[in-house]
C-alpha cells in the first residue's frame, strides 16, 4: 500500500474541517503565529489517517486525524504518534518537531495533532520531472535509507521518553499473536493458505534481537528528500513506533520494498510500479546485506521476519477493507482490496516456504 506525501488537493467531501474553531484553537495553542486567514488542504492519496496542509501567512504545519468512522482498537492513536514525535524529534532531526495535540472533540470531531510541515521530494512510482533516474541515484537512494534506518537502530531508547514502552521479552511472540487476532477480527472472506501461514509462524520463530526504537512503517514514501537527493530531510507515518525487534523493522521495510519479478499484483499495489524496481535501485537482499553490514546485527532469519512483514501488511489492508466492506467508507479505491490481501497472503507463505 503506497501513498503520495505531497499531493495537495482541495479538502474532500465529507472530510471539511471548521476552519474558524481550528484558526481559533491554533493561535490559543502555538505561539508567535502570524495573523492572518488560516488556509487548509489535504494531502490526497493516503489510505489511513486523514491529513491536512494547513497554513496562515508564512506558517505552515500539518494536521494528522483518524479516518472517518470506527476504527481498529488502538489503531490511529494519535496521542501515541504526538508523544512518539515529542521525544525522537530532540535525538532523531528526521523527525518532524510536534507542536500540539488535542482529544477536545469539538474541534475537528476527534483527537488530533500539529506538526511542522517539511518540503522535498517523494518518491513513489515517479521521478519528479526535472529529475531523470540513473542507476548511480537509485544506488544512492538505496543506500541513504539503510544509512537512515542503522542510525534509527543506533539510538539508545533508555535515553529517551520511549524507554517506557521497552517489553523486550516475547517481542516477536506479541506480534504474531496480535497481528493473527486483528487478522481474524477483520476477516471478511476465506483466503486459502491463512492458516497454513499463521501455523508456521508460530512455530518458526526465532529469538528477537537486542530491543531498538523501530518506527516499523519505514518506506521510500515516507521518506522526504532534498532537492538534489543527497540527504533525507523527513521520515513521517510514526503512529506504529515502538520498542522491539530491529530485524522485525527491516522486514516490514522490505515488505514494501518491490523489486524486479515480484508477483504483479503485489508489485503494483493497485497501481503503478515504485521506483525501486527501476535499475541501480538495491534488491532486498542487498539492502539486508548493506543493513547487516553497517549495523553488525546477524540477518540470517530475516526469511521469518519478511514472512510476518507479508502477513502484517495483509493485515492492514484487510482492515481497511473491512471498513469498506461494512459501508464505514465508500473511497472507491478501497473496493478491490480483497484481491490485495489475497495476493499477499499468498506471497507471505510463498516467502515462508523458500529454502
Amino acid at each position: 500500500m503506497r501513498e503520495r506525501q505531497n499531493v495537495i488537493i482541495p479538502v474532500r467531501v465529507g472530510e471539511e474541517l471548521d476552519i474558524e474553531t481550528l484558526e481559533r484553537f491554533l493561535q490559543e495553542k502555538i505561539e508567535n503565529l502570524p495573523t492572518g486567514k488560516l488556509e487548509v488542504q489535504q494531502f490526497g492519496t493516503g489510505h489511513s489517517n486523514l491529513t491536512y496542509a494547513l497554513q496562515i501567512g508564512n506558517w505552515q504545519a500539518v494536521l494528522r486525524r483518524p479516518p472517518l468512522g470506527p476504527v481498529a482498537p488502538k489503531a490511529h492513536d494519535m496521542e501515541r504518534e504526538y508523544n512518539i514525535l515529542s521525544a525522537l524529534h530532540p535525538v532523531f532531526k528526521t523527525a518532524p518537531k510536534p507542536f500540539v495535540f488535542s482529544n477536545d472533540l469539538s474541534i475537528v470531531g476527534s483527537p488530533f495533532f500539529v506538526m511542522e510541515r517539511r518540503h522535498g521530494h517523494v518518491l513513489d512510482s515517479d521521478f519528479p520531472e526535472n529529475s531523470r533516474p540513473t542507476r548511480e541515484l537509485g544506488q544512492k537512494i538505496s543506500e541513504k535509507m539503510v544509512d537512515l534506518l542503522v542510525e534509527l537502530h543506533s539510538l539508545d531508547y533508555k535515553q529517551t521518553a520511549l524507554a517506557g514502552m521497552a517489553k523486550p521479552e516475547g517481542f516477536m511472540q506479541r506480534q504474531v499473536d496480535g497481528w493473527i487476532g486483528r487478522y481474524e477480527r477483520a476477516q471478511t472472506d476465506d483466503i486459502e493458505g491463512v492458516g497454513r501461514l499463521t501455523e508456521w509462524m508460530l512455530t518458526n520463530m526465532p529469538v528477537s534481537q537486542e530491543p531498538t526504537i523501530i518506527h516499523y512503517d519505514f518506506k521510500l514514501n515516507n521518506a522526504l528528500f532534498s532537492e538534489d537527493f543527497s540527504e533525507i530531510t523527513g521520515l513521517f507515518d510514526w503512529e506504529m513506533t515502538t520498542v522491539g525487534d530491529p530485524l522485525a523493522d527491516l522486514g516490514a521495510a522490505m515488505s514494501y520494498w518491490i523489486q524486479e519479478g515480484d508477483p504483479d499484483l503485489l508489485k503494483k499495489g493497485l497501481g503503478r510500479a515504485p521506483v525501486t524496481v527501476l535499475e541501480g535501485f538495491y534488491s532486498r537482499q542487498e539492502f539486508i546485506k548493506s543493513y547487516g553490514e553497517k549495523s553488525g546485527r546477524d540477518v540470517s532469519d530475516m526469511n521469518f521476519y519478511l514472512t510476518f512483514a507479508y502477513f502484517k501488511l495483509a493485515v492492514i489492508i484487510q482492515q481497511i477493507y473491512y471498513r469498506y466492506k461494512k459501508g464505514q467508507t465508500q473511497d472507491p479505491r478501497f473496493a478491490h482490496f480483497d484481491q490485495y490481501v489475497a495476493s499477499l497472503m499468498k506471497h507471505a507463505l510463498s516467502t515462508a516456504l523458500e529454502k
